[in-house]
């Protein structure tokens, strides 16, 4: 490939490297994934228990995640982006385990991408302005078909809660792999 060709083509170099997670990346994955997984969210808070709805609410605890590392140094930023890849590395494996074929990966992981990108904004910007009724609208809209409920006001308490906790949470202690999210009951 010519260095023209790759001018024009970034990604597929990036197809050729091997960039492994670190250990850290991995250990903050695994939280988010272990939190994502509570039953509450499902028996409880009538979040679909579905591959969307689980996949919704690993994008909810990874959208909190990238809310605490956004303004923090370097480092931060391009660790949210390792866990960012790891998470779609693991959506790929998924959507093949599911029986997707290698033509419709890419389609459906992009899919995925942009409304991870699109929850991810609306979220910052209700909770940016900690708005609470903002944020239960886009978990209405992203995950409860539009239905206004009492279970998804809990949501959107248990969203606010979490993002003040992470907060509170070093960055260094983060970027180690060490995140913390309070069970949900």
């Amino acid at each position: 490939m010519t260095d023209t060709d790759a001018e024009r083509n970034p990604m597929i170099l990036s197809l050729f490297r091997k960039k492994a997670a670190s250990e850290p990346v991995y250990a903050v994955y695994n939280s988010i994934v272990a939190q994502s997984r509570r039953p509450v969210f499902y028996a409880q808070w009538g979040v679909p228990d579905t591959v969307t709805g689980r996949f919704d609410m690993i994008s909810l605890h990874m959208a909190l995640l990238f809310r605490r590392l956004r303004h923090g140094p370097e480092a931060a930023r391009e660790f949210s982006q390792s866990v960012f890849d790891l998470f779609f590395k693991d959506m790929d494996r998924s959507l093949r385990e599911m029986g997707v074929s290698d033509l419709g990966v890419p389609k459906k992981i992009q899919k995925m991408g942009n409304i991870f990108f699109g929850l991810l904004a609306a979220m910052n910007e209700a909770m940016d302005r900690n708005d609470i009724d903002a944020l239960a609208g886009v978990l209405a809209r992203n995950i409860f078909d539009g239905d206004d409920s009492p279970e998804l006001r809990a949501l959107a308490g248990y969203i606010m809660e979490r993002d003040a906790e992470l907060a509170s949470q070093p960055v260094e202690a983060i970027t180690g792999g060490v995140v913390r999210f309070e069970a949900a009951a």
